[in-house]
């Protein structure tokens, strides 16, 4: 399989590295948001806050408590038609349908139930299996973490 480097994601986490396949043909705004964070280094260092045994992984929140998100603009949603599967990257939002930001989940297990509701922008196309070792909890005790998290266009 031969990835795309300005979009792809490689998030480094305290259980291993994960690749991430960005999907701009599904969700363009929050594919851009997401690659304009990696670049800011918002993501690193911030923790797996709510993770859930086979259900999903989130992250995303400065404050590691699932209350905030980055200093943009919240994003209008992008909903789409791709379901909500295992390795799945997705962005979490309040009840408001427009107020995704920073915050995103990976799935663990079929989580259709999600679909055409949140905006689905990537897919893990490599270590899901270190996903699958992130702390569980909610909130989670003693967080794994994102160490960091890059476009691969710009990895040296």
């Amino acid at each position: 399989m031969s990835l795309d480097p300005e979009n792809t994601i490689v998030m480094e986490t305290t259980k291993g590295k994960v690749v991430i396949k960005l999907r701009p043909d599904l969700a363009p705004g929050h594919v851009e948001r997401i690659k304009l964070l990696a670049r800011e280094g918002f993501y690193d260092g911030i923790v797996f806050h709510r993770v859930i045994d086979g259900f999903m992984a989130q992250v995303g929140c400065p404050h590691g408590t699932g209350t905030g998100g980055s200093s943009y603009p919240d994003l209008k949603q992008e909903f789409n038609a791709e379901p909500h599967v295992r390795g799945i990257c997705s962005m979490a939002r309040a009840q408001n349908p427009n107020s995704a930001n920073s915050q995103f989940f990976i799935v663990f297990d079929d989580a259709r139930f999600l679909d055409k509701q949140y905006t689905v922008w990537g897919e893990v196309v490599e270590g899901m299996d270190n996903v699958d070792m992130i702390k569980r909890g909610e909130p989670v005790r003693d967080p794994d973490s994102i160490v960091s998290m890059k476009v691969m266009a710009d990895a040296a």
